[in-house]
């Protein structure tokens, strides 16, 4: 770009500063030639010229630098070196400088007024042609040490992002909601190609028990129909809970069923097949226990308020508890229900009144015309429960159970008209849950209100007062100025006989 001044180039060995001497324009720096000419560093040197190179001192301080710069922050570091090396211009003619992420930008002109910083395709370009020959361009470096110091801070980098408590963890709970919906999918698949499959044997069995996981038991534990006697009463019962009615029937029923029998070989293929079933059955049962107790841990209100499932559901929508977090509770609300929204703002339609929410059992209990309040209700809450749990040290189900009874009381309001708690009450009700230092710390600002209020009154008595005097004092003056007109009317009344006498006189 015309006017360009000087170049930040962020390695990971340090900061450099480059002098470009040559000022390109949108349009040429398009041209075959001049991209031609980056790659030339006889002919990219003309274009800019190095001023300083600073190193950083450590591994670590490359470490904070480059977290500040991912941040758009100006370190300390990188003020020195633009302080040192960069000249003061003026308003008139401020200084053009060219970094490469354009967040760093803000930043920049808040310390150096007197910087303008770009981050064009132009300065782009050059910056490519410096990283391109950065160790001919800075000194005292040899081919090679760029890769190395660039891989070192990677790992760094990635090492820090990458920690977290393990305590405090919403990965495992993105990946095990993930996995359980697709367990459900894949065994309710497996299910039905057990009862297609073992069907062929004993056909009866699926109207006897629907239950695909009990199905696949039974075939497990009758394998061969004509194998059935009264003497597996007793096994069978195990599996239909204990109902020997039943398994009475399932008995008697292989014995007049009207399936083929089937060779030993096709018998052990359709049994592995269902061991398979049965097996993920179960895995799927310890995820979902392992998911349940990962909720109560890491997000309890959120789980007290909503359940595991739906809780889960959300932060995995979401991204994070975080990011969750910050959800305005309108768009909690309709999580889920993104491809809906966007249908109804192109056709111009109603819009959902409700995501992954809906399968709250506070929705499944609402009247239709009260559906969509209570949602609206419901995510105003669970809002509020993820950034308690989110940015809570120690996070408990303390405010979760008092927030579930709110909504509980909105939909009796909603159905009785009863008033529901206040949201003043149900906080102190939950600090008073949440042990005597929340109580005393919840004094202490009962207090401090207390004071507060005590000099607002007491500003507004002493405004009062003034407000009197000056009332006092524009009635004073009114008073005066009427009784000074009254007197001057006065005194003219008795001048004007005078005059028509004298006025008689003359005449």
């Amino acid at each position: 770009m015309a006017g360009l001044d000087y170049l930040l180039f962020e390695e990971a060995m340090g900061y450099a500063v480059f002098k470009v001497k040559l000022a390109q324009d949108d349009v040429g720096s398009r041209l075959k030639e001049v991209q031609e000419a980056t790659k030339d560093l006889s002919k990219f040197s003309k274009i800019v010229e190095l001023v300083s190179f600073a190193p950083f001192k450590g591994a670590s301080q490359a470490l904070e630098n480059a977290n500040e710069i991912s941040e758009g922050i100006v370190s300390e570091f990188l003020k020195a070196v633009l302080e040192m090396n960069i000249p003061k211009g003026s308003e008139k003619k401020k200084i053009q400088l060219g970094i490469s992420d354009r967040l760093l930008g803000p930043s920049i002109k808040e310390i150096f007024p007197y910087i303008d910083s770009q981050s064009n395709e132009v300065v782009q370009d050059l910056l490519r042609g410096v990283r391109l020959h950065a160790y001919k361009l800075l000194k005292e470096l040899s081919e090679g040490d760029l890769e190395r110091a660039q891989l070192g801070l990677s790992h760094a980098y990635s090492r820090a992002k990458v920690k977290f408590s393990v305590q405090k963890n919403d990965n495992h709970i993105i990946q095990a909601i993930a996995l359980l919906d697709q367990l459900d999918k894949d065994i309710n698949t497996f299910a039905m190609r057990v009862k297609e499959w073992y069907g062929w044997h004993f056909p009866e069995l699926a109207k006897l028990t629907p239950d695909n996981y009990t199905y696949a038991s039974l075939a497990l534990q009758i394998k061969d129909k004509s194998s059935l006697t009264d003497e597996s009463l007793h096994d069978i019962a195990a599996i239909v809970n204990e109902d020997a009615g039943l398994a009475q029937k399932i008995i008697d029923t292989a014995m007049i069923s009207m399936g083929q029998d089937i060779s030993e070989q096709d018998m052990d293929n359709v049994i592995t097949f269902a061991e398979r079933t049965v097996s993920i059955s179960d895995y799927r049962k310890g995820l979902y226990k392992y998911l349940t107790d990962k909720m109560h841990t890491v997000a309890p209100n959120l789980t007290e308020l909503i359940g595991e499932v739906v809780g889960a559901r959300l932060i995995s929508h979401a991204g994070s508890l975080t990011n969750l977090s910050k959800q305005a509770a309108s768009t909690v609300q309709i999580l889920g229900a993104e491809k809906a929204l966007f249908r109804a703002l192109k056709t111009k339609g109603n819009t959902p009144k409700y995501g992954l929410i809906y399968h709250s059992s506070f929705i499944g209990k609402a009247s239709a015309k009260n559906k969509g309040r209570i949602s609206r209700y419901l995510a105003n809450k669970c809002s509020i429960a993820s950034r308690i749990d989110n940015y809570s040290d120690d996070p408990n189900n303390t405010f979760g159970l008092i927030l579930k009874k709110q909504v509980e009381e909105r939909l009796n309001f909603y159905d009785t008209g009863a008033p529901p708690m206040k949201n003043a009450d149900a906080i102190k009700e939950a600090i008073a849950l949440n042990g005597a230092n929340a109580v005393a710390d919840d004094s202490d600002s009962d207090e401090d209100v207390s004071m507060v209020d005590a000099d607002s009154k007491k500003e507004k008595k002493e405004k009062k007062e003034k407000k009197d005097k000056k009332e006092k004092k524009e009635k004073k003056d009114k008073k005066e100025k009427k009784d000074k007109k009254e007197k001057k009317r006065s005194t003219d009344s008795e001048e004007s006989p005078k005059k028509k006498k004298s006025k008689k006189s003359k005449d």
